[in-house]
């Protein structure tokens, strides 16, 4: 099953092809966008907001599987 949906793919390729014109624009600062991985970043970003099928976020998923291991034992000293 894929990870990523139709839509997801779309939106992707259309700010690939943003970035490439040079009309990407970053956050608030409105910086023009150069780096790949930050175009892709922004795009699932977008698609995401939209309902696209699209995994959470990195981050997201490490701090949700911290919160859920055990406590470590501690050594008595």
């Amino acid at each position: 099953m894929p990870a990523y949906g139709k839509a997801a793919a779309k939106k992707v390729k259309k700010v690939m092809h943003e970035r490439k014109k040079g009309t990407l624009k970053s956050g608030r600062s409105g910086k023009k966008v150069t780096s790949r991985k930050q175009a892709i970043a922004i795009g699932l970003s977008e698609a995401r907001k939209k309902g696209a099928k699209v995994p959470k976020k990195a981050a997201a998923k490490k701090s949700a599987r911290k919160s859920t291991r055990k406590p470590a034992a501690r050594k008595k000293s």
